[in-house]
């Protein structure tokens, strides 16, 4: 009788569980490492709704001014009254560059209804500079990118420093709903209702 468990298929199914955590989320090593409670191979997302209260940005991501790509200043509070979507990220993440497209898509579609996308890579931004515009052209990204600072980047993440995450925000300043890490089938449809959720609150 032949033994199912040979090397080979050890290796295979090694191997396969491996890609699989790969696309789901990358471990961010660019901001001072905190617990991940993300298990491997898994996306995760989290809403505030029904009774319990949104929560808010905090001042210290609102108020902080962020270095854009183009060279300009980005500040999330100059976004007051509108609907955001918050993108961290990195351009050595494999799921972050499955996800971007959709992102591009998401924006073409919803820009017009007042929605503001910003990408914050987790990155260097001296060491990052020509990686990050590389990727801004290679993936026709028209959305505002830039760098988050370690403290922006960690506020957000929670305690959960897998990337890619992106925070849905109302007009109000307030995080509707957060995603962690991606799925080329489930995510998409998911960040478009929470786009159009965000878009019919009333506050």
């Amino acid at each position: 009788m032949k033994k199912f468990w040979t090397p080979f298929r050890i290796l295979l199914t090694v191997s396969v569980l491996s890609l699989v955590a790969l696309f789901a989320s990358c471990n961010s090593n660019d901001v001072t490492p905190v617990s991940n409670t993300q298990p491997p191979g898994r996306t995760a997302e989290s809403r505030t709704n029904g009774s319990a209260p949104l929560t808010p940005l905090p001042a210290n991501v609102l108020e902080a001014q962020l270095r854009g790509v183009d060279g300009s200043s980005i500040k999330l509070s100059d976004y007051s009254g509108k609907v955001l979507l918050v993108n961290l990220w990195a351009t050595w993440c494999g799921p972050c560059r499955l996800e971007t497209p959709e992102l591009v898509r998401l924006h073409k579609e919803f820009q017009s209804r007042g929605v503001e996308m910003i990408g914050l890579s987790t990155e260097n931004p001296d060491a990052s500079a020509e990686s990050v515009r590389e990727f801004v052209r290679a993936f026709n990204v028209d959305y505002h990118i830039g760098w988050a600072t370690p403290e922006v980047a960690l506020t957000l993440m929670q305690g959960r420093e897998s990337i890619p995450q992106s925070f849905v925000i109302t007009r109000e300043g307030k995080i509707l709903m957060r995603f962690v890490g991606y799925s080329p089938t489930a995510t998409p449809p998911k960040l478009r209702q929470a786009l159009e959720d965000a878009l019919a609150s009333k506050g």
